[in-house]
C-alpha cells in the first residue's frame, strides 16, 4: 500500500516525489560503505505513510510543501527507518520489503550503528526546525524505546495482558504517526487546537494501523505483509488476536499448550489456524474499527476542509482494509 496512492491528493503526491531525493541526500555522508548501508532500505521503497501524514498536515492538501515541511517529513521518516534497522536486529529478521535485511547482509553491529546514524541525522534535521520540533522528536524516540521494551519484556508470555499490548503499540507505532501529524501542523503554523486534533488523529490511526498488521500476521499472506506471516507468533510476540483467542473458552485450551516458547514452522501454522478460526478475530476487527472511527472524528478538527476530508478517507480506507482481510 503506497501512501501517495492511499491519500490520493496532488499536493501530497508532489511532496512525496520531492521527499525521495531529500531522504537520500539526508543520509549520504560521502563514505561509500556507509552510504550503501544507510540507503539500503530507503531504495527498497516502502509505504512512506509517516512523511505523507506530515506533508498532508503541513499543506492542508491545498498548497505546495515548503522546505521546512519536507524537512519535517524527512526527520520522521528517518526515525522510522532507524527503528526498522534496530527491530530487524532484535527480531533476527532475514527479509525486509522483499530484500535482505541490513543485519543479514552486513551483520548486527553494522545495522545497529547505521540505525544510530539515521537517528542522529533525524535529530540534526529536527533541530534545524526549532526547539519545539527537536524536543518533540526526542520525546517520540523515548516513547518508541519504551514501547519496544514493553514488548520485549513480555516475549513468550501467555500472561501478557491487553493493557500491556495497547501500551506497547501506543509507543512503538502510534507515537510516531501522532508525531508525523504534529510536525506538519507545527511547520505550517496551525493553531494549537488544530495541532492537537492532528496529533490525536495520528495516534488513533497508528493504533488501527498496528492492529491491521497484527490481523494480517494471523490470516494474511507474505505478499500482504512484505515479510513472513506468523512472524510474531514465532518470535513470541502475542498480539491482540492471540491474547483474545487465549482468553476464549473454546480456542484458549487448544492454543495455550503451543505458546510460551519457540515454535516450529508447523506449530506456527497450527497456532495461526486456531486463532484465525476463533471469535477473537471478530473482536479484534471491532477494536480496530473503533480506533478508525476515533481517527475520523479527530479529522474534523483539521485546519482545512480538504485535509479533514483526506484524513477521514484515510481512516475509512483502513477500516475497509480490515474488512477485506476479515475471516
Amino acid at each position: 500500500m503506497n501512501a501517495s496512492a492511499l491519500l490520493g491528493v496532488p499536493a501530497v503526491e508532489r511532496g512525496l516525489a520531492r521527499l525521495e531525493p531529500a531522504l537520500l541526500d539526508a543520509v549520504t555522508s560521502g563514505d561509500g560503505f556507509l552510504d550503501q548501508v544507510t540507503t539500503h532500505l530507503i531504495k527498497s521503497g516502502g509505504k512512506r505513510l509517516r512523511p505523507a501524514l506530515a506533508i498532508a498536515a503541513a499543506t492542508g492538501c491545498v498548497r505546495e510543501a515548503t522546505d521546512d515541511d519536507l524537512s519535517g517529513a524527512v526527520s520522521v521518516e528517518l526515525v522510522h527507518q532507524a527503528s526498522l534497522y534496530h527491530d530487524d536486529v532484535i527480531d533476527e529478521a532475514v527479509m525486509r520489503r522483499k530484500v535482505q535485511s541490513v543485519n543479514t547482509r552486513w551483520g548486527n553491529l553494522v545495522a545497529i550503528v547505521a540505525g544510530d546514524f539515521l537517528l542522529a541525522r533525524s535529530a540534526e534535521i529536527a533541530a534545524s526546525l526549532g526547539q519545539e520540533v527537536a524536543s518533540l522528536m526526542a520525546n517520540t524516540l523515548a516513547r518508541l524505546c519504551e514501547g519496544q521494551l514493553v514488548e520485549i519484556r513480555f516475549k513468550f508470555s501467555a500472561e501478557r495482558s491487553e493493557a500491556d499490548y495497547y501500551e506497547a503499540i501506543a509507543g512503538k507505532t502510534s507515537a510516531l504517526m501522532a508525531t508525523s501529524c504534529r510536525v506538519g501542523g507545527i511547520t505550517s503554523g496551525c493553531t494549537e487546537d488544530e495541532i492537537e486534533s492532528l496529533t490525536r488523529f495520528g495516534a488513533a490511526l497508528g493504533m488501527v494501523f498496528q492492529i491491521r498488521d497484527d490481523v494480517l500476521d494471523v490470516i494474511g499472506t507474505e505478499k500482504d505483509l512484505g515479510k513472513p506471516v506468523g512472524q510474531d507468533l514465532a518470535e513470541g510476540i502475542y498480539t491482540l488476536p492471540v491474547l483474545l483467542a487465549l482468553a476464549d473458552d473454546t480456542s484458549g485450551p487448544l492454543l495455550r499448550p503451543l505458546l510460551g516458547g519457540p515454535l516450529t514452522p508447523d506449530q506456527v501454522e497450527e497456532a495461526r489456524a486456531i486463532v484465525s478460526a476463533s471469535a477473537a478475530m471478530h473482536t479484534t476487527m471491532a477494536v480496530g474499527q473503533r480506533f478508525a472511527e476515533q481517527a475520523e472524528r479527530e479529522a474534523e478538527g483539521a485546519p482545512t476542509p480538504e485535509l479533514a476530508r483526506t484524513l477521514s478517507d484515510l481512516a475509512q480506507n483502513f477500516m475497509d482494509d480490515l474488512a477485506v482481510v476479515a475471516p
